[in-house]
């Protein structure tokens, strides 16, 4: 026979989730500046997982109806408030990881760019009227 879960002990469980993402949202931040991949595998993984565990609080809480009644009396308004500034610092977080994660792939892009640019300048030649031919096409393939 399991053991009823009571409102408070979701409640709690759920802000000690959203805390432990906020925390694995910095440490993303902090992976990302070091553009490290391996570690950001891991990591995104704990996120997916932490992610579904609050997903599943989250339905618990909607579906206990003893937390329905004790939130209209007035209850869990201190934990519900906490619950809320944690979710706001998580969600400014998740964006100051999405634009690092832009700005990374604009400088990739940048640089592949550039690369091939360089790459076509030291391999353009010129045919037997004068005009340029250079990159991928002067090595006889052709996209």
């Amino acid at each position: 026979m399991s053991e009823k879960i009571t409102p408070q002990q979701l409640i709690s469980q759920q802000l000690l989730q959203l805390t432990q993402l906020e925390a694995l949202l910095d440490t993303e931040k902090e992976v990302l500046q070091q553009q490290n991949p391996a570690a950001l595998i891991s990591i995104t993984s704990d996120k997916n997982n932490l992610l579904i565990a609050i997903q599943e609080i989250d339905n618990a809480i909607g579906q206990s109806f003893e937390f329905k009644q004790e939130k209209l009396a007035g209850n869990f308004s201190t934990e519900l408030s906490d619950i809320e500034a944690c979710l706001i610092r998580c969600k400014k977080q998740n964006q100051i990881n999405g634009l690092i994660i832009h700005q990374s792939q604009l400088s990739v892009e940048r640089m592949k760019t550039s690369l091939l640019e360089n790459h076509n300048r030291s391999s353009m030649t010129y045919d037997s009227k004068g005009k340029t031919s250079g990159g991928l096409s002067s090595l006889g393939i052709k996209a």
